[in-house]
């Protein structure tokens, strides 16, 4: 018997006896597979929670962003305001309204309130009384809900008010 057909019948009974192996190893493969996806499955979960407690506990802070932008508009309004009276001897009439104040005259090439849209950070107008039931205008906010009144969210933005926290 020379060596060749010694190695050959070696290396056959090698690959006999490594195929069930090789098998196995392919039936632990898919297993494997199975288990990441559950794992994948399980983790996304995780996410899903985390990023729910995440939303919920930020939603506050944009709330209250929006109000204390609403509020800070509403100070930017009121001194144009003041300023339209200085110059005119007078506050804009309720036909007039907040318009006035934004537009574009010689003598304030810009407007009084340059930027506004004199919407409320929610897409709601400013709402103008001239005269007002709290001094000789009121100028406020509905707030996220659009109605008068109202709580969180939801609650009016004045210039009568002092500024909440």
């Amino acid at each position: 018997m020379n060596h060749r057909s010694a190695f050959s019948r070696m290396n056959g009974l090698a690959q006999r006896h490594h195929r069930p192996r090789i098998i196995a190893a392919k039936k632990s493969s898919l297993h494997r597979r199975a288990m990441t996806l559950v794992e994948v499955m399980v983790v996304v979960v995780i996410l899903g929670i985390l990023a729910t407690t995440v939303t919920i506990s930020v939603r506050d802070y944009l709330v209250s962003g929006k109000q204390n932008a609403a509020r800070q508009e509403v100070a930017q309004i009121v001194a144009a305001l003041e300023l339209y009276y200085l110059e005119n001897n007078r506050y804009p009439t309720p036909q007039e309204g907040l318009a006035v104040l934004i537009a574009k005259t010689p003598a304030h090439p810009d407007g009084l309130l340059r930027g506004g849209d004199l919407k409320d950070p929610w897409g709601h107008p400013y709402e103008y009384l001239q005269p007002g039931l709290h001094g000789s205008f009121d100028v406020f906010s509905l707030g996220a809900d659009g109605a008068e009144g109202g709580e969180g969210a939801g609650a009016d933005i004045t210039s009568w008010q002092e500024s909440g926290p």
